[in-house]
């Protein structure tokens, strides 16, 4: 079995998030970088494969010199090799970063085999654009599975499970496919000192893809506050009491 799984490399989710001037990008000056929960999940479902199937899992990601971080973490978890599409560190947006990763994809397997499987986070956890799978399946026309919260490989199919408000649906596609699964579909592990030490040593193949023209146009990002609190004082001592049983009818306690 052969497996690719695409990651990126996002702001750690402890930092607070903040934008730069003009609002089009995230002030990454103070942050530290790891990779996307979902994309977590989804190197630790590449390494499960393998260990079951036998074969060679390919870490790919698109992004900055930096990001070679975030595929030695990938390898010291026991992925094979690593596949590095280098850029200036601008975001890319969902179709360029497709288009990259689709040609790089067909550049490996015509080198060393086609994939049986592409695996994906289902967002990435900066841009959650929800969009890259679907458009790496449709180029490569292959099956795509998405939002999936259970995987299982059995000969030549894949079996994915969504879950929905009433129970899972499930769906069986042959492979070659391209899946996407959500964070809780496992429990990642940690990468050993061992394998740490290993991960040096694995090959990294290095290209620069070239950036097309922008025909999706970010007009600027916005950081949410996040939920609020709120405290009503109901009172002192006795006094209190008849505000108390007055919230009490509001909201349906008594």
């Amino acid at each position: 079995m052969k497996v690719l799984v695409c990651i990126k490399r996002v702001p750690a989710v402890a930092g607070r998030i903040t934008l730069t001037a003009d609002e089009r990008a995230i002030d990454g000056r103070y942050l530290g970088f790891t990779i996307g929960p979902h994309e977590e999940c989804a190197v630790e479902e590449a390494v499960r494969l393998i260990e079951a199937n036998e074969g060679e899992s390919v870490a790919l990601t698109l992004g900055p010199p930096e990001a070679i971080e975030q595929l030695r973490d990938a390898m010291a978890l026991g992925v094979s090799r690593a596949i590095h599409l280098l850029t200036d560190g601008g975001d890319w947006d969902p179709e360029a970063t497709a288009g990259a990763i689709v040609e790089a994809i067909r550049d490996d397997e015509a080198s060393s085999g086609p994939f049986d499987l592409i695996l994906m986070g289902n967002e990435a956890a900066d841009a959650g654009g929800y969009q890259v799978a679907v458009r790496v399946g449709y180029a490569l026309r292959r099956p795509v599975l998405t939002g999936l919260k259970g995987l299982a490989v059995t000969g030549d199919t894949l079996r994915g499970e969504q879950v929905v408000s009433d129970g899972r649906d499930v769906y069986d596609v042959p492979m070659p496919a391209v899946a996407a699964v959500l964070e809780g579909i496992n429990l990642p592990r940690y990468p050993s000192v061992p394998g740490r030490l290993r991960a040096k040593s694995k090959p990294v193949a290095a290209t620069t893809p070239v950036r097309p023209p922008e025909r999706l146009a970010l007009i600027r990002l916005i950081v949410s506050e996040g939920a609020t609190k709120e405290v009503t004082l109901l009172g002192d001592g006795p006094a209190a009491a008849a505000s108390t049983v007055d919230l009490f009818e509001r909201i349906g306690v008594v």
